[in-house]
Protein backbone atom coordinates (compact mmCIF):
# COMPACT_ATOMS: atom_id res chain seq x y z
CA UNK A 1 0.00 0.00 0.00
CA UNK A 2 3.02 2.52 0.92
CA UNK A 3 4.29 1.68 -2.55
CA UNK A 4 1.58 2.51 -4.51
CA UNK A 5 1.34 5.70 -2.49
CA UNK A 6 5.10 6.76 -3.39
CA UNK A 7 4.30 5.40 -7.25
CA UNK A 8 0.91 7.98 -7.28
CA UNK A 9 3.18 10.68 -5.92
CA UNK A 10 6.27 11.08 -7.70
CA UNK A 11 4.08 9.72 -10.93
CA UNK A 12 5.24 6.69 -13.26
CA UNK A 13 5.34 5.69 -16.60
CA UNK A 14 5.37 2.31 -18.50
CA UNK A 15 7.83 1.58 -20.52
CA UNK A 16 8.58 -0.85 -23.81
CA UNK A 17 11.82 -1.66 -24.92
CA UNK A 18 12.44 -4.09 -27.75
CA UNK A 19 15.85 -5.54 -28.78
CA UNK A 20 18.48 -7.44 -28.06
CA UNK A 21 20.04 -8.04 -24.38
CA UNK A 22 16.08 -6.78 -22.38
CA UNK A 23 17.16 -8.55 -19.06
CA UNK A 24 20.94 -6.60 -19.42
CA UNK A 25 19.26 -3.63 -19.96
CA UNK A 26 17.10 -4.18 -16.69
CA UNK A 27 20.14 -5.14 -14.73
CA UNK A 28 22.10 -2.15 -15.90
CA UNK A 29 18.64 -0.07 -14.79
CA UNK A 30 19.09 -1.66 -11.43
CA UNK A 31 22.87 -1.35 -10.68
CA UNK A 32 22.31 2.90 -11.98
CA UNK A 33 19.91 3.23 -8.72
CA UNK A 34 16.86 3.59 -11.53
CA UNK A 35 13.45 1.70 -9.39
CA UNK A 36 12.06 -0.46 -11.87
CA UNK A 37 8.36 -3.28 -11.40
CA UNK A 38 5.58 -4.78 -13.02
CA UNK A 39 8.79 -6.37 -15.33
CA UNK A 40 6.91 -8.70 -17.87
CA UNK A 41 7.93 -10.46 -21.47
CA UNK A 42 5.93 -9.39 -24.49
CA UNK A 43 7.87 -11.63 -26.36
CA UNK A 44 11.58 -12.43 -27.22
CA UNK A 45 12.57 -9.13 -27.81
CA UNK A 46 10.20 -7.21 -25.83
CA UNK A 47 9.71 -6.58 -22.93
CA UNK A 48 7.75 -3.61 -20.70
CA UNK A 49 7.95 -2.55 -17.15
CA UNK A 50 7.27 0.54 -14.88
CA UNK A 51 9.63 3.21 -13.22
CA UNK A 52 9.80 6.96 -11.68
CA UNK A 53 8.96 9.48 -13.71
CA UNK A 54 11.84 11.70 -12.48
CA UNK A 55 14.34 8.37 -13.56
CA UNK A 56 13.82 9.01 -17.22
CA UNK A 57 16.49 11.21 -17.67
CA UNK A 58 18.44 8.02 -16.00
CA UNK A 59 17.38 5.68 -18.44
CA UNK A 60 18.03 7.62 -21.81
CA UNK A 61 21.64 6.94 -20.88
CA UNK A 62 21.31 3.42 -20.68
CA UNK A 63 19.25 3.19 -23.86
CA UNK A 64 22.54 4.76 -25.53
CA UNK A 65 24.50 2.23 -24.54
CA UNK A 66 22.06 -0.30 -25.36
CA UNK A 67 21.35 -2.14 -28.46
CA UNK A 68 17.24 -1.56 -27.94
CA UNK A 69 15.16 0.66 -28.33
CA UNK A 70 12.62 2.16 -25.54
CA UNK A 71 9.01 3.59 -25.99
CA UNK A 72 6.68 5.43 -23.61
CA UNK A 73 3.10 3.20 -23.63
CA UNK A 74 1.42 4.81 -20.55
CA UNK A 75 2.06 7.56 -17.82
CA UNK A 76 -0.10 7.35 -14.17
CA UNK A 77 0.19 9.65 -10.67
CA UNK A 78 0.16 13.09 -9.51
CA UNK A 79 1.90 15.06 -11.58
CA UNK A 80 0.03 13.90 -15.04
CA UNK A 81 -3.12 14.84 -12.63
CA UNK A 82 -1.63 18.04 -12.10
CA UNK A 83 -0.40 18.96 -15.69
CA UNK A 84 -3.71 17.83 -16.89
CA UNK A 85 -5.73 20.17 -14.71
CA UNK A 86 -3.52 23.20 -15.96
CA UNK A 87 -4.52 22.53 -19.60
CA UNK A 88 -8.08 22.44 -17.68
CA UNK A 89 -7.72 25.79 -15.50
CA UNK A 90 -10.66 27.29 -16.36
CA UNK A 91 -13.16 24.14 -15.01
CA UNK A 92 -10.50 23.72 -12.07
CA UNK A 93 -10.80 27.31 -11.35
CA UNK A 94 -14.56 27.35 -11.45
CA UNK A 95 -14.80 24.07 -9.25
CA UNK A 96 -12.50 24.95 -6.46
CA UNK A 97 -14.23 28.58 -6.32
CA UNK A 98 -17.62 27.01 -6.48
CA UNK A 99 -16.75 24.83 -3.42
CA UNK A 100 -15.81 28.00 -1.61
CA UNK A 101 -18.32 29.79 -2.25
CA UNK A 102 -20.85 26.79 -1.18
CA UNK A 103 -18.57 26.42 1.78
CA UNK A 104 -18.47 30.08 3.01
CA UNK A 105 -22.46 30.37 3.07
CA UNK A 106 -22.85 27.45 4.56
CA UNK A 107 -20.73 28.64 7.71
CA UNK A 108 -22.95 31.81 7.53
CA UNK A 109 -26.08 32.75 9.92
CA UNK A 110 -28.78 33.12 7.48
CA UNK A 111 -31.85 32.66 9.59
CA UNK A 112 -33.14 33.43 13.38
CA UNK A 113 -35.84 32.18 14.65
CA UNK A 114 -37.45 33.05 17.62
CA UNK A 115 -40.52 30.42 19.35
CA UNK A 116 -42.25 30.83 22.31
CA UNK A 117 -42.00 35.06 23.02
CA UNK A 118 -44.16 37.73 22.98
CA UNK A 119 -43.24 40.56 20.23
CA UNK A 120 -41.77 42.91 22.79
CA UNK A 121 -39.63 40.06 24.20
CA UNK A 122 -38.59 38.91 20.73
CA UNK A 123 -37.46 42.53 19.74
CA UNK A 124 -35.39 42.38 23.29
CA UNK A 125 -34.03 38.96 22.40
CA UNK A 126 -33.00 40.12 18.87
CA UNK A 127 -31.15 43.00 20.06
CA UNK A 128 -28.77 41.32 22.69
CA UNK A 129 -28.47 38.89 20.28
CA UNK A 130 -27.00 42.06 17.59
CA UNK A 131 -24.71 42.93 20.16
CA UNK A 132 -23.55 39.33 20.30
CA UNK A 133 -22.86 39.64 16.84
CA UNK A 134 -25.54 36.76 15.88
CA UNK A 135 -27.26 38.62 12.84
CA UNK A 136 -28.15 37.18 8.86
CA UNK A 137 -25.03 37.60 6.88
CA UNK A 138 -22.38 36.78 10.14
CA UNK A 139 -19.91 33.79 9.90
CA UNK A 140 -20.50 31.25 12.38
CA UNK A 141 -16.96 31.23 13.42
CA UNK A 142 -16.95 34.17 15.34
CA UNK A 143 -19.83 33.51 17.19
CA UNK A 144 -19.99 32.38 20.73
CA UNK A 145 -20.86 29.10 21.49
CA UNK A 146 -24.78 28.31 22.45
CA UNK A 147 -24.09 27.40 25.79
CA UNK A 148 -22.65 30.76 26.14
CA UNK A 149 -25.71 32.53 24.45
CA UNK A 150 -27.79 30.75 26.13
CA UNK A 151 -26.30 32.27 29.78
CA UNK A 152 -26.04 35.41 28.10
CA UNK A 153 -29.66 36.05 27.24
CA UNK A 154 -31.15 34.68 29.95
CA UNK A 155 -28.99 37.10 32.70
CA UNK A 156 -29.95 40.60 30.40
CA UNK A 157 -33.38 39.58 30.01
CA UNK A 158 -35.89 39.36 33.49
CA UNK A 159 -39.12 38.43 31.01
CA UNK A 160 -37.46 34.95 30.16
CA UNK A 161 -37.79 31.82 32.42
CA UNK A 162 -35.75 29.73 30.20
CA UNK A 163 -33.97 29.43 26.72
CA UNK A 164 -32.91 26.91 24.22
CA UNK A 165 -30.39 27.41 21.56
CA UNK A 166 -30.08 25.24 18.75
CA UNK A 167 -27.89 25.84 15.01
CA UNK A 168 -29.81 23.61 12.80
CA UNK A 169 -27.79 24.18 9.71
CA UNK A 170 -27.41 27.88 8.92
CA UNK A 171 -30.51 28.59 11.49
CA UNK A 172 -30.71 29.50 14.95
CA UNK A 173 -34.01 28.39 16.42
CA UNK A 174 -34.39 29.86 19.89
CA UNK A 175 -36.82 28.64 22.05
CA UNK A 176 -38.17 30.66 25.15
CA UNK A 177 -40.30 30.33 28.13
CA UNK A 178 -41.91 33.43 29.78
CA UNK A 179 -42.47 34.44 33.26
CA UNK A 180 -46.05 34.62 32.28
CA UNK A 181 -47.41 32.49 34.65
CA UNK A 182 -47.69 33.01 38.58
CA UNK A 183 -46.50 29.97 40.86
CA UNK A 184 -49.49 27.97 41.70
CA UNK A 185 -49.94 28.68 45.72
CA UNK A 186 -48.04 26.02 47.87
CA UNK A 187 -50.85 23.76 49.88
CA UNK A 188 -49.43 22.50 53.03
CA UNK A 189 -50.76 19.78 55.89
CA UNK A 190 -50.94 21.17 58.99
CA UNK A 191 -47.85 21.42 61.13
CA UNK A 192 -45.68 23.17 63.94
CA UNK A 193 -42.86 25.01 63.47
CA UNK A 194 -39.74 24.19 65.79
CA UNK A 195 -36.39 25.17 66.06
CA UNK A 196 -33.61 23.76 63.92
CA UNK A 197 -30.72 25.38 66.31
CA UNK A 198 -30.14 26.78 69.27
CA UNK A 199 -30.57 30.73 69.74
CA UNK A 200 -32.20 33.45 71.57
CA UNK A 201 -35.69 34.80 69.38
CA UNK A 202 -34.81 38.68 68.26
CA UNK A 203 -38.20 38.60 66.09
CA UNK A 204 -41.42 36.88 65.09
CA UNK A 205 -43.23 36.72 61.64
CA UNK A 206 -45.69 34.33 61.91
CA UNK A 207 -48.58 34.30 59.23
CA UNK A 208 -50.78 31.14 60.76
CA UNK A 209 -50.62 29.29 63.91
CA UNK A 210 -49.89 30.27 67.17
CA UNK A 211 -46.68 31.61 68.68
CA UNK A 212 -45.12 29.82 72.03
CA UNK A 213 -42.07 31.71 72.20
CA UNK A 214 -41.36 35.35 72.28
CA UNK A 215 -38.72 37.74 71.54
CA UNK A 216 -35.62 37.49 74.00
CA UNK A 217 -36.40 33.63 74.88
CA UNK A 218 -33.77 31.12 74.38
CA UNK A 219 -34.44 27.95 72.25
CA UNK A 220 -32.86 24.59 71.94
CA UNK A 221 -32.92 22.57 68.77
CA UNK A 222 -36.25 20.87 68.95
CA UNK A 223 -38.23 23.17 70.87
CA UNK A 224 -41.62 24.04 69.33
CA UNK A 225 -41.24 28.11 68.15
CA UNK A 226 -44.94 28.28 66.68
CA UNK A 227 -48.29 25.52 66.95
CA UNK A 228 -50.57 24.51 64.57
CA UNK A 229 -53.17 23.95 66.89
CA UNK A 230 -55.26 26.84 67.26
CA UNK A 231 -58.24 27.24 68.72
CA UNK A 232 -60.13 26.79 72.47
CA UNK A 233 -59.86 23.43 74.21
CA UNK A 234 -61.80 20.73 73.00
CA UNK A 235 -62.81 22.63 69.82
CA UNK A 236 -59.03 22.80 68.39
CA UNK A 237 -58.26 23.53 64.57
CA UNK A 238 -54.91 21.77 62.51
CA UNK A 239 -53.33 24.20 60.75
CA UNK A 240 -50.19 24.66 59.23
CA UNK A 241 -48.18 27.18 60.45
CA UNK A 242 -46.52 29.36 58.48
CA UNK A 243 -43.81 32.05 59.71
CA UNK A 244 -40.16 33.04 59.85
CA UNK A 245 -38.77 33.43 63.37
CA UNK A 246 -35.47 34.97 63.90
CA UNK A 247 -32.67 34.45 66.30
CA UNK A 248 -29.56 35.02 67.03
CA UNK A 249 -27.32 31.86 66.62
CA UNK A 250 -23.49 31.17 66.76
CA UNK A 251 -20.77 29.77 64.58
CA UNK A 252 -17.26 29.13 64.70
CA UNK A 253 -14.81 29.01 61.82
CA UNK A 254 -10.95 28.18 61.73
CA UNK A 255 -9.09 29.85 58.72
CA UNK A 256 -5.64 29.79 57.60
CA UNK A 257 -3.92 32.11 55.54
CA UNK A 258 0.01 32.05 54.57
CA UNK A 259 1.39 35.55 54.98
CA UNK A 260 3.95 34.66 51.66
CA UNK A 261 1.84 32.80 48.84
CA UNK A 262 3.28 32.32 45.08
CA UNK A 263 0.56 33.06 42.85
CA UNK A 264 0.36 32.71 38.87
CA UNK A 265 -1.44 35.93 37.34
CA UNK A 266 -2.46 36.93 33.87
CA UNK A 267 -0.30 39.80 32.43
CA UNK A 268 -3.18 40.81 30.01
CA UNK A 269 -0.56 40.30 27.23
CA UNK A 270 -2.17 37.79 25.08
CA UNK A 271 -1.90 36.67 21.12
CA UNK A 272 -4.38 34.57 18.86
CA UNK A 273 -3.30 32.10 16.19
CA UNK A 274 -5.83 30.34 13.75
CA UNK A 275 -5.34 27.32 11.96
CA UNK A 276 -6.94 24.94 9.74
CA UNK A 277 -7.92 21.44 11.21
CA UNK A 278 -8.12 17.77 9.78
CA UNK A 279 -8.20 15.53 12.67
CA UNK A 280 -5.03 15.84 14.76
CA UNK A 281 -3.30 17.88 12.05
CA UNK A 282 -3.01 21.78 12.65
CA UNK A 283 -2.49 23.95 9.64
CA UNK A 284 -1.73 27.49 10.47
CA UNK A 285 -3.56 30.02 8.18
CA UNK A 286 -2.97 33.11 11.10
CA UNK A 287 -0.41 34.14 13.73
CA UNK A 288 2.72 32.17 12.38
CA UNK A 289 5.13 32.81 15.27
CA UNK A 290 5.37 32.25 18.94
CA UNK A 291 5.01 35.38 21.31
CA UNK A 292 8.29 35.69 23.37
CA UNK A 293 6.58 34.63 26.56
CA UNK A 294 8.50 32.46 29.40
CA UNK A 295 4.94 31.19 30.94
CA UNK A 296 0.97 31.07 29.31
CA UNK A 297 -1.86 29.47 29.11
CA UNK A 298 -3.22 28.17 26.13
CA UNK A 299 -7.67 29.04 25.53
CA UNK A 300 -8.92 26.95 22.81
CA UNK A 301 -11.86 27.00 21.04
CA UNK A 302 -13.03 24.62 17.98
CA UNK A 303 -15.62 24.82 15.07
CA UNK A 304 -16.64 22.80 12.54
CA UNK A 305 -16.16 23.64 8.81
CA UNK A 306 -19.93 22.63 6.89
CA UNK A 307 -20.85 21.78 3.97
CA UNK A 308 -24.40 22.73 3.10
CA UNK A 309 -26.10 20.53 6.50
CA UNK A 310 -23.15 18.24 6.76
CA UNK A 311 -20.12 19.02 9.16
CA UNK A 312 -16.91 18.01 7.86
CA UNK A 313 -13.80 16.90 9.43
CA UNK A 314 -12.52 20.16 8.89
CA UNK A 315 -12.76 22.85 11.69
CA UNK A 316 -11.41 26.33 12.09
CA UNK A 317 -9.57 26.14 15.47
CA UNK A 318 -8.51 29.91 17.57
CA UNK A 319 -5.85 29.46 19.93
CA UNK A 320 -5.56 32.39 22.45
CA UNK A 321 -2.16 32.49 24.47
CA UNK A 322 -2.30 34.77 27.73
CA UNK A 323 0.84 35.31 29.37
CA UNK A 324 1.36 34.36 32.64
CA UNK A 325 4.10 35.52 35.56
CA UNK A 326 4.31 33.99 38.96
CA UNK A 327 4.35 36.64 42.00
CA UNK A 328 4.98 36.88 45.42
CA UNK A 329 2.34 38.15 47.68
CA UNK A 330 3.58 38.82 50.88
CA UNK A 331 1.24 39.95 53.95
CA UNK A 332 1.89 41.85 57.14
CA UNK A 333 0.27 40.48 60.52
CA UNK A 334 -1.99 42.53 60.78
CA UNK A 335 -3.12 42.39 56.70
CA UNK A 336 -2.63 38.25 57.23
CA UNK A 337 -5.49 39.08 60.19
CA UNK A 338 -7.55 41.29 57.61
CA UNK A 339 -7.48 38.51 54.92
CA UNK A 340 -8.20 35.90 57.60
CA UNK A 341 -11.54 37.32 58.87
CA UNK A 342 -12.51 38.35 55.33
CA UNK A 343 -12.06 34.81 54.10
CA UNK A 344 -14.21 33.77 56.80
CA UNK A 345 -16.61 35.79 56.52
CA UNK A 346 -16.73 35.53 52.98
CA UNK A 347 -17.27 31.05 53.50
CA UNK A 348 -19.87 31.82 56.32
CA UNK A 349 -21.91 34.14 53.81
CA UNK A 350 -21.75 31.14 50.91
CA UNK A 351 -23.71 29.00 53.67
CA UNK A 352 -26.19 30.67 55.28
CA UNK A 353 -29.61 31.63 53.93
CA UNK A 354 -30.07 35.27 51.35
CA UNK A 355 -31.91 36.70 54.71
CA UNK A 356 -29.16 35.86 57.39
CA UNK A 357 -27.30 38.66 58.50
CA UNK A 358 -24.11 37.94 60.29
CA UNK A 359 -23.69 40.85 63.08
CA UNK A 360 -20.58 40.16 65.16
CA UNK A 361 -17.44 38.30 64.92
CA UNK A 362 -15.01 37.71 67.46
CA UNK A 363 -11.25 35.81 67.59
CA UNK A 364 -10.88 33.63 69.98
CA UNK A 365 -7.29 32.11 69.11
CA UNK A 366 -4.49 33.24 66.74
CA UNK A 367 -1.59 31.64 65.99
CA UNK A 368 1.71 31.60 63.53
CA UNK A 369 2.81 28.25 62.42
CA UNK A 370 5.72 28.27 59.77
CA UNK A 371 4.26 30.82 58.22
CA UNK A 372 0.89 30.65 58.03
CA UNK A 373 -1.44 32.41 60.49
CA UNK A 374 -4.48 30.67 61.76
CA UNK A 375 -7.50 31.92 63.25
CA UNK A 376 -10.05 30.71 65.52
CA UNK A 377 -13.61 33.06 64.59
CA UNK A 378 -16.50 33.23 66.29
CA UNK A 379 -19.56 34.62 64.70
CA UNK A 380 -23.03 36.33 65.86
CA UNK A 381 -25.71 35.73 62.81
CA UNK A 382 -29.70 36.62 63.11
CA UNK A 383 -30.69 34.17 61.04
CA UNK A 384 -34.18 32.19 60.32
CA UNK A 385 -34.23 29.22 62.80
CA UNK A 386 -37.63 27.68 61.75
CA UNK A 387 -37.74 24.20 60.82
CA UNK A 388 -40.92 22.23 60.25
CA UNK A 389 -42.47 18.74 61.66
CA UNK A 390 -45.98 17.44 60.67
CA UNK A 391 -49.02 17.30 63.10
CA UNK A 392 -51.95 15.45 63.51
CA UNK A 393 -55.29 14.76 65.55
CA UNK A 394 -54.05 13.99 68.90
CA UNK A 395 -50.60 16.15 69.04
Amino acid sequence: MKNHWMHFLNGSVKVAIRGKGTERFINECVRRGIVVWNVKKQGTYTLTFSMYLKDISKVRAVVRKSDCKLRFIGRKGLPFLFQKALHNSGFLIGAISFIVIITLLSNMVWGIKVEGAKPETEHLILQELKKLGVEKGKFQFFIEDNESLQRHLTDSINDITWIGVELNGTTYHFQVVEKNQPDAPERYSPRNLVAKKKATITSLFVEEGKPVVKKYDFVNKGDLLVSGKIGKEGQEVYVPARGKIFGETWYKSKVKVEISTKLNVMTGNNKNKHYLSLGKFYIPIWGFTNPNYQEFKTETQKKHIKFFKWELPLAYVKKTLRETEEVTREYKMDEAIEAAKRIGRNDLEKQLDSDAEIIGEKVLRQTTNNGTVILEIKYNVIENIVTTIPLVQGD
